[in-house]
């Protein structure tokens, strides 16, 4: 059981999944920069934020997004934490659009989203799924010190 433990928490498979999840994020982020107004058009839509914050909001996110996901990759401090939080909030947005039967856009990648991916509920469940990826690399960090993250900047002793 030990030698599955250790292969399952390797240094390569946190490192994989590190690098698809951060991969996603920046590619989900990049995509909404490149059209902001749509992305501002779908959290208008979502009903959420006042009007003034619309605008920065549409800007703000997916900068987020590519700093977090760019930071998980290079397994630098702090990121993993970022992108559990914004999943965690995500997955609130998307269950919000369900309870209140909101028939758009998820805005998880393009503006064309749920046309491709079907509705609300598969960008939930997909949501579902990148939390326990997250979950997977805090576990992975426990179980194997050498997942540890590192600091963008050497500290100082």
């Amino acid at each position: 059981m030990n030698r599955l433990k250790k292969k399952i928490f390797s240094p390569a498979v946190y490192f994989i999944f590190r690098a698809v999840l951060g991969g996603i994020f920046i590619f989900s982020g990049s995509l909404k920069l490149m059209e902001p107004e749509k992305f501002a058009g779908i959290l208008y839509d979502y009903g959420i934020l006042i009007d003034q914050l619309i605008i920065p909001a549409s800007i703000v996110i997916p900068v987020i997004e590519i700093i977090a996901g760019s930071g998980l990759i290079f397994n630098l401090k702090y990121s993993l934490e970022l992108i559990t939080a914004m999943l965690v909030v995500f997955t609130g947005v998307l269950w919000f659009g369900i309870l209140n039967n909101l028939n758009i856009d998820c805005g998880c990648f393009s503006s064309d989203d749920i046309s491709e991916q079907g509705n609300l509920r598969e960008a939930l469940y997909r949501d579902f799924i990148f939390i326990a990826v997250s979950i997977f690399l805090f576990l992975s960090r426990q179980i194997n010190n050498s997942n540890r993250p590192q600091y963008l900047f050497l500290k100082h002793k």
